[in-house]
């Protein structure tokens, strides 16, 4: 392990469930949290490039923790969660458990790999601080390397987006790279417009409107912005994407069931793991980072 201080963490975690800490490691050395009476873990879906299967990053999803394998979605849980403050309190859990999980990992060494991590809708609503420094501050604890974390922030409606640019401003002022999730390329374009983001996530299942998702390529293209097609789960979506590669001459991302589920474990093929050097440049922060 190449990160010292995340060593020297999980030496001193316990190995079974404790009053005093909501985290612990089970017999796998897996970083588990607790929510409530719930057990919780991390598993992680690869994000690819379409035509050769190089992965690239992956996006940590929370699960229920049942019989030493990760289970259902947990997000679910957060629509019963009593407060705002306890749903806060769940997301800064979830992603300080992917994190750890990730780069326990030895295939998070030696590749050029981006975590995605999510931001939960109700966080958007409920944050009146400084959110993104709370979880810089975890990272830098932990000395982990914040500048390869990528934090997804969810969909909202129209009425919403001066919220989702306070957080989004938020964040990059903490020095996190960003990800925006749109319905389809119109709603992408809209928010390429609107905000700053580094990556855009397009649901690949919604290509309908082609003249949109070439604008939104060439505009993704002429930004340096990184376009990643995710719900890729059957062959016609991935012949759609490849169709439009060849048309256009660029490099596609996708993400689905196509190719993967969600597992604990990054074992996978050193063949299929890729350096920022087989790609275009990761895009820079649009503002600077806080020090």
């Amino acid at each position: 392990m190449s990160f010292p201080a995340l060593e020297k963490y999980l030496v001193n975690l316990y190995d079974t469930p404790q009053a005093a800490t909501s985290v612990w490691l089970d017999q796998q050395g897996r970083a588990l949290g607790r929510y409530f009476s719930s057990t919780l873990t991390s598993a992680f879906q690869a994000i690819r490039v379409s035509d050769s299967q190089k992965i690239i990053g992956f996006e940590g999803f929370a699960r229920s923790h049942s019989n030493g394998e990760p289970g259902l979605s947990l997000w679910k849980l957060l629509d019963h969660a009593a407060s705002d403050d306890e749903s806060i309190a769940l997301d800064r859990l979830c992603r300080m458990l992917h994190a750890i999980n990730f780069y326990r990992q030895p295939q998070s060494e030696n590749v050029d790999l981006d975590l995605y991590l999510s931001v939960h809708a109700r966080l958007l609503a409920g944050v009146s601080t400084n959110h993104g420094n709370a979880f810089r501050r975890v990272l830098g604890a932990l000395e982990l390397p914040h500048e390869k974390i990528v934090l997804q922030l969810p969909m909202v409606t129209k009425s919403q987006n001066w919220l989702l640019a306070y957080v989004t401003d938020n964040y990059h002022r903490n020095g996190f790279r960003l990800a925006l999730n749109a319905a389809n390329a119109q709603q992408a374009l809209e928010l390429l417009d609107q905000l700053r983001p580094e990556v855009i996530k397009v649901d690949a299942r919604e290509i309908t409107d082609t003249a949109a998702i070439l604008r939104l390529l060439e505009q993704t293209g002429r930004r340096d912005v990184r376009l990643i097609f995710k719900r890729v789960e059957t062959e016609t979506v991935h012949a759609t994407l490849k169709a439009l590669a060849a048309h256009t001459g660029q490099i596609l991302l996708t993400q689905g069931f196509l190719w993967d589920l969600p597992t604990a474990s990054l074992e996978t093929s050193a063949s299929h793991l890729i350096k920022a050097t087989d790609l275009p440049a990761a895009p820079a922060l649009q503002t600077n980072a806080a020090a």
